[in-house]
């Protein structure tokens, strides 16, 4: 399926999204990729296939672990106020 620049235009100003002709371009074809790309998965032959039948096998999860940060000077170095060990913010409601 091919997308168009002016689809392109139409989505990005629904989208409030300000996109130069080249990005729309390149949008177009990037859309256009993705909606073949579903048209190929359309045409597979998935006879016999359940739609659950993956259901069964148990999920690999990894080992959640907590490792703390040793370089806090590098973490903090671009906040412009600190207090103690939080990011001072200015305040945005009144």
């Amino acid at each position: 399926m091919k997308v168009t620049k002016e689809e392109v235009a139409y989505i990005a100003k629904l989208s409030n999204l300000m996109l130069t002709p080249e990005q729309a371009e390149k949008q177009a074809e990037e859309f256009s990729n993705i909606l073949n790309h579903f048209d190929t998965i359309n045409q597979e032959n998935l006879t016999g296939i359940e739609m659950y039948s993956f259901e069964d096998e148990p999920l690999r999860l990894r080992k959640d672990e907590a490792i703390p940060f040793k370089n806090s000077d590098e973490l903090y170095a671009n906040t412009k106020s600190m207090q103690e060990t939080a990011i001072k913010i200015p305040k945005v409601v009144e």
